[in-house]
């Protein structure tokens, strides 16, 4: 089978998406696929057979995103050789619109994962964030009904998508974990090597420091508790546009000394940040699946964190940590203080609760619900939403028809951004 994965993000950036595009089209190929990606441009990345890259204007609006630049012809050349069976696309905006084209074009059929809450990332864009909200679940949830189906990590979203009218058939299919590669790691040389007391109670938090992961509140959090915990520190793995703010809310509460950044970590440095902590710490409202959360409680490592969709299937309060109810500075203060004040025996039975739920999401699991669903839409279902017509006249009404499709979602979404506010809070409520 030949299927082409198409995202607006991958390698270098590190993040759930880029992980999840990756580790999949990995255990693709060992499977005998052919899987080609398509993703822009980045400074710094690699060249590396099997990706086509696309000129892209980076660092859109100060973010660590590039946006691909309209060039003709730049993906037709690419695809010569490559005949995709099925597109997989993993945004439902820029190349996003590509791959239904490019769906449309072979007649194939198009899967879509919905991976992000896209209405979290507004604060990139300019003008009234609200307004923006509207637009883009409009247009995310437009998107997923121009797709044959729709992949969600979990059953939050699913339920979400349900609520917001999206009628195309979805299937959970969280990204997978290679459980066994976090089992072990280097707690003790890790800590000395980033000046950690092996003694140290460590609260940790890896993945991209941006805005909508909720980092703000996350280390008052952790300051807070760290003010009344003389032996515990704050390790922080990663990096983004948040880094400052988190540096400057420790000085400003005295505690610098006691903050560690790890930088962004991979392989077994990987592993060993995870294994260096005590406890995970997560704020972030926008994820759909949290991987890093699954990450740490393959390490053993429990996770204190506030309830929000993706991350309820993974945290089972007081099993394998806390899940709060909201968001709220003294609860989370007080999960941390429970989590440090768990016993020998509790810690241990606490430790095998966290790797009996990272089996949940073993890359096994995941990797053989993706090939059933490939399988069923091009096998079991002969998928025959499209015209079989192979003319050229055929697929140039093909690509009319889908680019009326993404026009009127396009317009349907920018209706939802222009209506006032009031008049749409109004519409929800009878809804």
């Amino acid at each position: 089978m030949n299927i082409l994965m198409m995202t607006n993000t991958y390698k270098p950036l590190v993040g759930g998406l880029e992980k999840s595009v990756e580790s999949f089209t990995k255990e693709l190929r060992e499977r005998g696929h052919r899987v080609m990606i398509v993703a822009p441009e980045y400074p710094g990345m690699r060249k590396e057979q099997g990706v086509i890259r696309i000129p892209a204007i980076q660092n859109f609006n100060g973010s660590d995103f590039s946006v691909q630049l309209p060039i003709p012809g730049v993906l037709t050349a690419a695809l010569e050789n490559f005949t995709p069976d099925l597109v997989h696309s993993h945004h439902p905006f820029l190349i996003g619109d590509t791959a239904l084209r490019v769906a449309s074009k072979y007649n194939v059929p198009l899967v879509f994962t919905h991976h992000t809450l896209y209405e979290e990332n507004v604060h990139y864009i300019p003008g009234d964030e609200e307004a923006w909200k509207r637009f883009v679940i409009e247009l995310s949830s437009g998107y997923a009904n121009l797709a044959d189906l729709v992949l969600v990590p979990s059953e939050s979203v699913r339920k979400m998508l349900k609520d917001r009218n999206v009628i195309t058939p979805t299937e959970v299919v969280p990204t997978g974990i290679y459980t066994k590669r976090f089992s072990r790691g280097g707690r003790k040389e890790f800590r000395k090597r980033i000046d950690i007391p092996q003694e140290a109670f460590v609260v940790g938090h890896l993945g991209r420091l941006a805005p909508e992961k909720n980092l703000e509140f996350l280390s008052k959090a952790v300051a807070q508790f760290l003010k009344g915990e003389i032996d515990a520190y704050f390790l922080v793995a990663g990096k983004g546009p948040s880094e400052e703010l988190i540096k400057e809310i420790f000085r400003q509460e005295g505690l610098s000394d006691r903050l560690r950044f790890a930088g962004v970590v991979q392989g077994k440095d990987l592993v060993d940040t995870y294994h260096a902590m005590d406890v995970f710490a997560f704020a972030s409202q926008s994820e759909t699946q949290g991987l890093v959360l699954a990450e740490a409680m393959a390490a053993g490592i429990p996770v204190v964190a506030v309830d929000a969709p993706g991350v309820r299937e993974v945290v089972k309060d007081t099993q394998n940590g806390c899940l709060l109810e909201s968001e709220d500075m003294s609860d989370f203060i007080l999960a941390l203080q429970w989590m440090e004040g768990r016993t020998a025996s509790q810690w241990k039975k606490i430790k095998s609760c966290c790797r009996e739920t990272a089996e949940e999401f073993s890359m096994k699991n995941s990797i053989e619900k993706v090939a059933k669903v490939y399988t069923s839409l091009l096998i079991v279902q002969g998928f025959t939403r499209r015209p079989a017509e192979d003319s050229p006249w055929a697929t140039t009404l093909r690509l009319i028809q889908t680019q009326w499709e993404l026009m009127k979602n396009l317009t349907k979404a920018t209706g939802a951004l222009l209506i006032p506010e009031e008049i749409a809070v109004k519409e929800e409520t009878l809804i």
